[in-house]
């Protein structure tokens, strides 16, 4: 599973080097919005968690003035930001939603969440639709998709990898792109889709407080 990793885990360094929360907060004082979105754009350009058609869809997305202002003080919020992570999401997914579009809609669940798992992978996880939703069946979590980004949908996710962590602690996942990355070697058929599921997993019952997890 390295290679799943490793790209992941070299983007999210480069995101501590150059939007630690200092920067962030350094850049948005001084009004530098593009800046912002230009660096958030840059570093996930390094992997290949987004289809072609996301990744233009967002450039264009952040092209006005308007666009970078709304990015840039929308993620700070989604992830410094004062509140409950339910509210903190959903506030995202809206701003997400407003931003300005030419063709193809920004508000995907892999647009969505992809600059959450970059920026905090130690909380936030990445979603690929049919990856995920071919993992959780073949690893037997019930998972209810919706194909418009949930809180409640997100929340699952969330504990799907609660119950992944707590069953593979033994090999000590680093954090939530080690749990990603076995999602997607589970789900995926670019890997055949290998089972690699416990005799016994832990299961938890759905919270409405559920805290995000911290792989430690």
């Amino acid at each position: 599973m390295a290679w799943e990793r490793n790209y992941k885990a070299d983007a999210a360094t480069a995101w501590r080097l150059q939007l630690n929360r200092a920067r962030f907060e350094q850049l948005l004082q001084a009004g530098q919005y593009r800046e912002v979105a230009s660096a958030a754009i840059r570093i996930e350009s390094r992997t290949n968690l987004l289809f072609s058609f996301e990744k233009m869809a967002l450039r264009d997305a952040v092209g006005t003035p308007a666009g970078a202002r709304r990015f840039a003080q929308g993620l700070y919020q989604f992830l410094h930001g004062e509140g409950a992570m339910e509210e903190r999401f959903t506030g995202w997914t809206a701003a997400m939603a407003a931003l300005p579009r030419r063709q193809t809609r920004v508000v995907t669940w892999p647009a969505v969440t992809v600059f959450g798992f970059l920026a905090q992978p130690r909380r936030h996880i990445f979603l690929k639709p049919n990856v995920t939703r071919n993992a959780a069946v073949r690893y037997g979590f019930p998972f209810t998709y919706e194909s418009r980004p949930t809180w409640s949908v997100y929340r699952q996710l969330l504990e799907f990898a609660s119950v992944i962590r707590a069953d593979v602690a033994d090999l000590g996942p680093r954090d939530l792109i080690d749990i990603q990355s076995f999602m997607w070697v589970q789900g995926s058929e670019e890997y055949g889709g290998r089972v690699f599921r416990p005799v016994q997993t832990t299961r938890v019952k759905p919270s409405r407080g559920i805290v995000a997890p911290t792989v430690a």
